[in-house]
């Protein structure tokens, strides 16, 4: 028996369509970028990002001295790497001075040092509302909003957060 032209151009176009799928190969797998900046970095450039100028003004608030008590106890142990200990401590802090942006902010460094990326930043946001629009805090503020961001892969809204920070700076005034 003689196969018929169309059992014989089917097999040819079977034939030819098992050979086109055995040239095409897969896509590589996409690669997603992996962060490696650790939360001692992250606070790294909130310091950075804040200066220390001499020649700008800082205001500092007085305190009562149980928060200065509670702030010196979370210093303590942030620096023996106790960070759940810290947060309790500026915890009980803002329970008796909720608007205070400085012990805040604080606040916010020891979320960031945790890796609790927004906690960092709603700490950090609720202590821009209630504080100074400039000097070396502002700047901590935003840019610990703009660690956070970055940190969760917010990258065009940690650039909206940075521009925020040359806001914080006002000029020094020149004397004669």
């Amino acid at each position: 028996m003689i196969p018929s032209r169309t059992v014989i151009r089917t097999s040819a176009v079977l034939a030819l369509g098992v050979a086109l799928a055995a040239c095409v190969s897969t896509a590589p797998p996409v690669k997603v970028p992996v962060d490696t900046t650790t939360p001692a970095q992250r606070l790294a450039a909130v310091d950075a990002a804040a200066g220390n100028d001499d020649k700008e003004l800082a205001v500092q608030p007085l305190r009562d001295a149980g928060i200065e008590d509670l702030r010196v106890v979370a210093l303590a142990k942030r620096q023996a790497n106790d960070l759940a200990g810290a947060a309790e401590a500026l915890n009980e802090a803002l329970l008796i001075s909720e608007g205070d942006p400085s012990i805040l902010q604080e606040r916010a460094e020891i979320a960031l040092l945790q890796g609790d990326w927004a906690r960092a930043e709603t700490l950090a946001r609720k202590a821009v509302d209630l504080g100074s629009k400039t000097g070396p805090l502002c700047r901590r503020h935003w840019a610990t909003i703009e660690q956070s961001r970055l940190a969760r892969g917010e990258k065009e809204n940690a650039v909206s957060a940075h521009a925020q920070l040359e806001g914080c700076t006002v000029p020094a005034i020149k004397r004669y």
